[in-house]
């Protein structure tokens, strides 16, 4: 039963992969030794543009825009990579989910927006010892 673990960038993904002894290379993610090694390419999900909110906002004479809920959309550019990572923490297989993206609030945040739009009940778990 592996443990997903999802990194900031696709080097960071290949060191940790090769710390813990992962080789099985496939289509965005490397696999093996009880690990599923994922990475973000920086930011997958970002907010929403003005007009998500209301056609009156398509112009920028309408600022600022508080909204009550903010809205966010997966970027075009890694929607494959996003469409990847939402399977991995989807598998019914994965037993835990870490988070191993940069310290700091911007990883954190990468982090986050991804998983919270995953799609999926799961709870997350940050394991920090196997």
């Amino acid at each position: 039963m592996p443990k997903l673990v999802l990194c900031e960038k696709p080097s960071v993904g290949n060191t940790v992969a090769k710390v813990l002894g992962v080789r099985g290379r496939k289509d965005g993610y490397i696999e093996g030794n009880d690990y599923i090694v994922s990475w973000c390419v920086g930011h997958l999900v970002g907010l929403s543009l003005p007009e998500a909110y209301g056609n009156e906002y398509k112009k920028w004479d309408k600022l600022p825009i508080i909204p009550t809920e903010w809205k966010y959309d997966i970027f075009p550019g890694t929607k494959k990579q996003f469409d990847t990572i939402r399977k991995l923490m989807n598998r019914k297989d994965v037993t835990g989910i870490v988070c191993a993206t940069d310290a700091g609030r911007e990883g954190e945040l990468i982090f986050r927006l991804v998983y919270k739009r995953r799609g999926t009940v799961l709870c997350l778990r940050f394991l920090l010892n196997n």
